[in-house]
């Protein structure tokens, strides 16, 4: 999952780091008034709701979310605000740490049933809930909802995955928008029995799927309300919250959803009178906001900048009010494996061994916060990671610039060669890696333009942008990653699948497209594997995938968070690796 710093979702798996016992309940939180520590929030609720505030919760971004519109999402952070006024087919628990790796229902009554050949998953919808426009709810508007999903050239940001793994139809289904069967039959790979029940068909078994029912692209949009490209200015609310206003790139503001039912929707709160996000905020100064007060919750969840990050870390009672997780993050650079010349894979062994680790690990926060040198395509969260160093990251982070230039010998540049780095210009951390690499590459005589973009449309408009990017010469581009869902497939298979790949919106950077790592990523949703087996399958993955050098691993992250103490009902959840927005109150 994409993040702005970036998380998106990062999800962290129940093995996590950041998971130091065992998830605490209400019995054994911090109650109001008691001593705040650095870290409490990791594993324990920190100030438990007593009650519903009539005030407000003000996020802040240094940016803005990709879109509002569930179907055209694709950070991790806005995975984790837009359950705010969504509900979807499945969901992650709310608890801290890997306790809310668990998959419950959302709309759905329970998992899904699988048929006995793993080609049809049905789900039976809880009867009786209604959107915010009072509409009930019925298995047609989560159908119609993963139709959108289809429509890339309205709505391109969002996953692929029901694309890839629902059974096909000719002609090819291209959306709702291009739908012109009559009465709108749409994609016959999903059915609807009854109001109720909805049935997934695919074209091959996927042992994840639940998981995939966990996705924003399940939230229900009823077709009389979708404005296509617009809807997102007025998202219709199967959640706690809904829309009140929305300025693009400006402001959107969230009330009570009326017609939300909190007994049916147990993961979700509804805690507080209002909630306001306000966007293109300069992320110091959504660190002093923070520690003001004016604003309680780092949209983004990536943590402070390094002025308010030496400020947490040097004061004791701010240190208390913070906490440090592992969020199953990876931050590096892409290599454009069909940009010249890193079409020639020694090319793409030579920046692998320019690289200084330990400038791009100061460029996110250190070691403290920034996180540990990556050496593999798989952060250790993920269920079969396996430690490996192919090109000596750990055993020499500033760079083995001998090797480095012996690849440019073996890949026909042993002067160097031109090229450019795409980077997000409003993510300081963004920007400062993107420099330390630039300098790290200029040392083996490898000239790098910097050509920076924004957050919001960086993955759709640019570095994302399979034209733009070879007509612009992006042969490198930062980016973070996090799982979408806690497995390999649910890490990997939207960056490192050849059939990820889009022309626009395209997660899959760098271009990779190896059988191998492709037939892997298949034979890991198998019915009836073993996790053992499931876990050697990823290590092959993780393994060809840094053969490839499709990668520039920099750090698994880490992200020092400030725990606002105007807030209740704070904690970091496993599948988001961040604070949980969903259940948020206020003293």
């Amino acid at each position: 999952m994409k993040r702005p710093k970036i998380i998106a979702l990062g999800a962290a798996v129940a093995v996590s780091a950041l998971v130091l016992a065992a998830c605490g309940g209400a019995g054994n939180s911090p109650a109001h008034g008691a001593k705040s520590v650095f870290n409490m929030a990791l594993t324990k609720v920190y100030q438990p709701s007593t009650g519903k505030s009539n005030g407000t919760i003000t996020f802040e971004d240094f940016g803005a979310p990709d879109s509002t519109d569930p179907a055209n999402t694709y950070y991790a952070a806005n995975w984790n605000f837009v359950r705010l006024y969504t509900t979807t087919l499945m969901t992650f628990k709310s608890c801290p740490g890997a306790c809310g790796d668990q998959l419950v229902p959302g709309l759905a009554t329970g998992p899904g049933q699988v048929s006995p050949d793993g080609l049809t998953w049905t789900y039976h919808i809880k009867q009786g809930l209604e959107l915010s426009d009072g509409e009930p709810i019925t298995a047609a508007d989560i159908k119609y909802a993963v139709e959108r999903s289809y429509a890339k050239d309205v709505l391109p940001n969002g996953p692929s995955y029901f694309q890839v793994w629902l059974a096909s139809q000719t002609p090819a289904y291209l959306g709702p928008y291009k739908d012109k069967t009559p009465g709108h039959m749409g994609l016959k790979a999903i059915t609807v029995p009854d109001p109720y029940t909805i049935e997934f068909h695919l074209a091959h078994p996927f042992a994840d799927f639940d998981y995939l029912a966990t996705l924003p692209q399940t939230a229900p949009v009823p077709i009389s309300k979708d404005t296509g490209a617009k809807y997102q200015t007025n998202v219709i609310s199967s959640g706690p919250y809904m829309f009140q206003s929305f300025t693009p790139n400006k402001e959107l503001v969230l009330v009570d959803n009326p017609h939300w039912v909190p007994s049916m929707d147990t993961e979700a709160k509804q805690l507080v009178s209002k909630i306001v996000l306000r966007m293109d905020i300069n992320a110091a100064k959504v660190d002093s906001d923070l520690l003001s007060g004016y604003a309680q919750m780092d949209y983004a969840g990536a943590g402070v900048q390094t002025a308010a990050r030496a400020q947490l870390l040097s004061n004791q009672a701010l240190k208390a009010q913070s906490d440090d997780p592992i969020n199953g993050f990876i931050d590096f650079i892409y290599i454009n494996t069909k940009i010249a010349p890193f079409n020639n894979i020694h090319c793409r062994y030579a920046v692998e061994y320019a690289a200084n680790k330990v400038d791009t690990q100061t460029a996110y926060g250190g070691p403290y916060a920034g996180g540990d040198i990556a050496s593999t395509s798989m952060p250790p969260t993920v269920f079969g990671y396996q430690g490996f160093d192919d090109y000596n990251a750990v055993s020499k982070p500033t760079g083995d610039l001998a090797a480095a230039r012996q690849q440019l010998q073996l890949c026909g540049h042993p002067n160097g060669f031109t090229t450019a780095i795409a980077y997000r210009n409003d993510s300081p951390k963004a920007t400062a890696a993107a420099e330390a690499m630039n300098a790290a590459l200029a040392r083996v005589g490898i000239t790098a333009t910097l050509k920076g973009y924004p957050t919001t449309t960086y993955y759709s408009d640019y570095a994302g942008n399979v034209p733009f990017a070879h007509k612009n010469d992006l042969g490198l581009a930062t980016g973070g990653w996090g799982p979408d869902f806690p497995t390999a497939f649910g890490w990997g298979d939207e960056i490192e699948n050849g059939n990820a790949i889009l022309q626009a919106g395209n997660s899959n950077v760098s271009e990779l497209n190896d059988p191998i790592v492709n037939a892997d990523f298949a034979k890991i949703e198998s019915p009836g594997l073993t996790q053992a087996q499931r876990n050697a399958i990823a290590h092959e993955i993780d393994v060809e995938v840094m053969k490839d050098a499709a990668f520039m691993p920099e750090v698994y992250s880490k992200s020092l968070l400030y725990r606002s103490p105007q807030l209740t009902n704070v904690y970091v959840q496993g599948a988001y690796g961040m604070y949980n927005y969903a259940v948020l109150g206020l003293k």
